[in-house]
This record gives C-alpha cells, sequence and structure tokens, in this order.
C-alpha cells in the first residue's frame, strides 16, 4: 500500500486527500533510501529478511540506523520475523 500511495503521489501537488481520484495501473517505483515520500507519513511493517526490498523502503522510511538499532532491539528481546513475525508502527 506504500508504494500505491507514493505513487499516486509522484508528480502531483499533493495538499489534501480529498483531492484523490479513482485511477487504477501499475507501478514501476522501487523505494529505497534517499527517496523522498510524498504521501505516506508513517507505517506499520514486519521485521524484514536482510537484503529484501521491503527492508529498504523501511530504510528509506525511517533511516537506515535507526531501522538497524531497532532490529537489534528486535532481535535481542527474541521478536519474530518473515511475513507471520512481530510488526512495529514507525512515524
Amino acid at each position: 500500500s506504500c508504494r500505491v500511495l507514493e505513487s499516486f503521489g509522484r508528480g502531483r501537488a499533493w495538499t489534501r486527500p480529498e483531492y484523490a481520484v479513482d485511477t487504477s495501473g501499475w507501478t514501476d517505483l522501487f523505494i529505497y533510501p534517499p527517496y523522498k515520500f510524498a504521501i505516506v507519513d508513517a507505517l506499520i511493517t514486519n521485521f524484514h529478511l536482510p537484503k529484501s526490498s521491503l527492508l529498504a523502503l523501511v530504510m528509506a522510511f525511517a533511516g537506515a540506523e535507526r531501522v538497524r538499532a531497532a532490529y537489534a532491539e528486535a532481535i535481542a528481546r527474541g521478536y519474530r520475523f518473515y511475513s507471520y513475525g512481530d510488526a512495529m508502527l514507525i512515524s
């Protein structure tokens, strides 16, 4: 959903959600640092595998050092990773 929202916001003067319009299509957006987010201002996400595109997206959003620190804490506390693991809110 993050890629969908950011794809919609590319190249638009986005100021208010009520200006959204129905649309459909594909996206080729690959989000990785130093991507500048236009619409998304919070993420609920799992703890992803190393070197995955999802981890790159999270690092683009929160910053690589913050994500590394969060992952170190998650490992120390025995959090579960992958699709059915624990999740985090980043804002």
